[in-house]
């Protein structure tokens, strides 16, 4: 099924935007692990609504954990999550079935189900179902950190406006711990404010931005990853793609190795205290779709976001003559500056699945 995905774990997210609740069930998570719930609070609170450049929808993001946890590590079984949707109003979406949205998957889906698809909130493909896909990620960037791989995330860009970037060859979690996170997760906080003042024109003007999230992990092994359809950049897009409004994914230097010499980009192999290091990182520490030691490093570019306070032109499906949509409820200005934790969480689940062996080794958080 197209919401379940994984190998070695394997990850179901299931709910709609205005349904009781939205969960996951992760599977393979090693046993023993002892889940800091303060920080997976905090985390989940990075991506939820609310705020001065989001949606007015107000959501606690609680986790509720129905099962996989025993005195608070995990126990073998399936984890089983579930955040409640406390402040849905399915009425502000009933017209869409017959009069689709610009930009959204109100017409696809209308196909797909033969008109038996929740409208209400873009159902299933909503944004709100990231709030699971974080939840999950939350708990294996904890996995991760308790084997030294960090990973973070920042806004690169929004609106044309740009972050500084991160050091590709030396990005460590020095670097993530330097971020800023109000009201955006940005490097530099006068780039920070000059995006801020983009978003909030856009939104005074009814209209929105897109964006582009830079993520990395450091601490990565060599040897990660397999060839052909079982790459890390594979398993990373794939899981990144799951992300509502995401419509690239690029990974080191990305689509501008189109432009540069093999003399440019190849990175030349070299020794640091007896590591095979490389002195640049153009690949973004991946070969053959397998880890090179050197810093993970790639990009997800966000569409502005299809809900807009402008008129807009679409169809009345049941009478097949053009119509002007007035889109009403409540809608992020820009989709991502919530979608950072994410990203690292979509990073995380992925990373995860091909480090994790069937024999789990000791974990710190399970000391």
């Amino acid at each position: 099924m197209s919401s379940s995905w994984g190998e070695r774990i394997r990850l179901s997210i299931f709910g709609q935007s205005h349904s009781a609740a939205v969960g996951a069930v992760i599977e393979g998570l090693p046993a023993g692990f002892r889940v800091d719930m303060e920080r997976l609070d905090a985390f989940m609170k990075r991506r939820a609504p609310g705020g001065p450049l989001a949606t007015p929808r107000r959501e606690d993001d609680r986790i509720e954990f129905l099962s996989g946890l025993a005195g608070g590590r995990l126990c073998g079984s399936p984890l089983c999550l579930i955040i409640r949707n406390a402040d849905a109003r399915p009425g502000d979406y009933s017209e869409f079935r017959d009069v689709p949205r610009p930009g959204h998957a109100d017409y696809t889906s209308s196909v797909k189900y033969g008109g038996f698809q929740d409208a209400s909130g873009g159902g299933h493909f909503s944004g709100r179902l990231t709030a699971p896909l974080t939840a999950a990620g939350g708990v294996c960037l904890q996995i991760l950190e308790a084997r030294e791989i960090f990973v973070g995330a920042h806004l690169r860009s929004v609106g044309g406006v740009e972050d500084c970037a991160f050091d590709a060859v030396s990005v460590s979690r020095a670097d993530f711990d330097a971020r800023l996170f109000s009201p955006l997760t940005v490097l530099d906080a006068a780039a920070g404010a000059r995006m801020a003042a983009a978003i909030e024109g856009a939104r005074a003007a009814g209209d929105s931005l897109g964006g582009v999230v830079e993520c990395a992990a450091a601490g990565l092994p060599a040897g990660l990853g397999e060839p052909m359809f079982g790459g890390l950049e594979n398993r990373i897009a794939s899981l990144v793609f799951g992300i509502p409004a995401v419509k690239g994914v690029e990974f080191g230097s990305g689509f501008a190795a189109a432009a540069m010499r093999g003399s440019e980009h190849n990175d030349p192999f070299a020794l640091r205290d007896g590591t095979v290091v490389t002195a640049t990182n153009n690949a973004g520490g991946i070969l053959g779709g397998i880890s090179t030691g050197m810093p993970l490093i790639f990009r997800a570019a966000f569409k502005p976001t299809p809900s807009i306070a402008r008129a807009q032109r679409t169809l009345s499906l049941s009478a097949m003559q053009l119509t002007e949509l007035n889109i009403k409820g409540r809608h992020d200005p820009c989709v991502a500056v919530r979608a950072v934790p994410a990203v690292e969480a979509a990073a995380a689940v992925a990373l995860c699945d091909a480090l994790l062996p069937g024999n789990y080794e000791p974990l710190k958080g399970a000391e």
